[in-house]
Order: C-alpha cells, then structure tokens, then sequence
C-alpha cells in the first residue's frame, strides 16, 4: 500500500514502515500523528486519485524526534566594493514513521 501526502508544502511518497523527515510540526516525540491531505492513494495496484484529496482516506504516524539539519552557509560577495556577508542556517525538521494507511 502506496500513498503520497502533503505536509509543510512538499509532496511525498510514504508507505507503512517508512520514516521521512518533514517541516517542523508542533507535536511531542512519541505522540501520534494523522496527516489527512492524501493526494493519491494505492491499494494492491489499485489507485486512487484525489481532486484535490481523496476523501476519508489519512495516513497515521508516530513522532520519532523534532531536530535540526546540517548548516548550510549563505555567503553574499559583490567584487570591488568591500561587500561580503556569511550567514548560517540550519533548518528544523520533524522525523516521522509512518504506522498505518487507511481509507
């Protein structure tokens, strides 16, 4: 069983027992999560596909940890005007596994 979810503004392709990392979620390590934009859903080479979402279907997760990424670094240069800027950035993420699709 196949299913594609939006969370955060980004698509992806999850089945049980896979672990993905999202944009930060307000959510607790070890809580329970329900994500209910399900774009398509497959089911033994049956597919489904919403317009927009299919209805009644929502795939269910479990919170592994809330962390950060690696850093990556913005480094802004304007040659002959003694113009540089180096900024560091590292981006929140939430680790989830997916438990369970239902419909």
């Amino acid at each position: 069983m196949l299913a594609v979810i939006k969370t955060g503004g980004k698509q992806y392709l999850v089945s049980p027992g896979d672990t993905i990392k999202v944009e930060k979620l307000e959510t607790e390590e070890g809580k329970e999560i329900t994500f209910d934009e399900v774009l398509l859903l497959d089911n033994d080479g049956v597919a489904q596909i919403g317009t927009p979402t299919v209805k009644g279907a929502t795939v269910t997760g479990k919170v592994v940890k809330q962390g950060k990424g690696d850093k990556v670094i913005i480094f802004k240069y304007k040659p002959k005007k003694r113009y540089k800027r180096k900024i560091g950035h590292r981006q929140t993420f939430t680790e989830v596994e997916i438990i369970n699709i239902g419909k």
